[in-house]
């Protein structure tokens, strides 16, 4: 887990994911992984909405905090994606 300073916890999978029985997916399964980045970025994103929402500033420490978080989770899901094509 990660924690950030405003006192929430937000899941880090490292690029991996569970399937429905708890199990990890075969290596190969490149669909499962990204599937789980995308869970990543939108968990991120929806935090980053609701710390927006209570601070009522883009430019709070903690807005910025998660807002840096969720640039380098959306850089790294790029990088997979144009590797695929």
């Amino acid at each position: 887990m990660i924690v950030l300073s405003a006192d929430y916890y937000l899941p880090s999978y490292g690029g991996e994911c569970l399937t429905g029985s708890g199990k990890r997916p075969p290596k190969g399964d490149v669909n499962a992984r990204r599937l789980s980045l995308e869970d990543e970025i939108r968990v991120l994103r929806g935090k980053m909405e609701q710390l927006f929402i209570q601070e009522k500033s883009f430019t709070s420490a903690n807005v910025i905090e998660i807002s840096s978080l969720l640039d380098l989770k959306i850089n790294e899901y790029m990088k997979r994606r144009s590797r695929r094509g």
